[in-house]
């Protein structure tokens, strides 16, 4: 596990890659399984056979939680995650000390889990420990927020993002519309337990924070720290 001390109230951004570059997701069912996990890991209270729970109490094909299950208390909150195939960016706010690190453990150890358990493998799923850095400032968190959940999700969007530049608007409707991105959480696409929309909405009006995006995507947007980050290799 990472250790690293986050100051209560810091925001910052998680990068967690498969090992070797591989898969760390091969189809929906691992995909939405993420979901689940970034639903119910986020608690102070962890079932001792929580995918066993939800599906004795059918809800494994939502992000419902049991009613057995005590209230939830979050060990963090999450900003903006999005899921490709080798890797997931999140960005978390600190809220509890320590919860960053507890969360990661059990996102990183359920995952790997499941997915040996699934495919029959053995050993790491992931590349070492999770990557972090602090967000300084909010001009530096509007950037990250985009390049997290937009930025990624059209990595997935046919043609890639050399494809959404061409015409934004269809790319950003579609980005809307991936579900393993929280874009479409803070654009009123989906309305799930996942995400902490209050940040967002305090810096951008739905309308701002598309135009926002496509001068970010577009090229036409670097924050002061942006240079740094991608020199060493954290947007990678």
């Amino acid at each position: 596990m990472r250790k690293e001390e986050f100051t209560v109230g810091s925001y910052v951004h998680v990068v967690k890659r498969g090992t070797r570059g591989l898969p760390i997701v091969r189809d929906d069912i691992d995909r939405f399984r993420f979901l689940l996990m970034l639903t119910h890991f986020n608690d102070e209270f962890a079932s001792l056979n929580w995918y066993r729970d939800l599906k004795d109490a059918g809800l494994h094909n939502s992000l419902l939680r049991p009613k057995h299950w005590p209230t939830q208390k979050r060990l963090v909150h999450v900003i903006a995650f999005c899921l490709v195939e080798n890797h997931f960016h999140l960005i978390l706010q600190e809220i509890n000390g320590g919860g960053i690190a507890r969360f990661m453990k059990r996102l990183g150890i359920g995952m790997a889990k499941k997915y040996n358990e699934r495919y029959k493998e053995k050993g790491s799923l992931f590349q070492g420990a999770y990557r972090a850095k602090t967000i300084v400032d909010d001009r530096y968190f509007r950037y990250v927020s985009t390049y997290v959940q937009l930025k990624n999700a059209l990595d997935m969007y046919p043609g890639g993002n050399k494809s959404a530049r061409k015409n934004f608007d269809r790319a950003y409707d579609w980005a809307c519309a991936y579900p393993y991105s929280s874009l479409g959480d803070h654009t009123g696409n989906f309305d799930r337990p996942i995400v902490e929309k209050t940040l967002l909405s305090s810096l951008f009006t739905s309308v701002e924070y598309k135009e926002f995006a496509r001068d970010v995507i577009l090229g036409r947007y670097q924050s002061d720290d942006t240079e740094t980050s991608h020199r060493s290799g954290f947007f990678v």
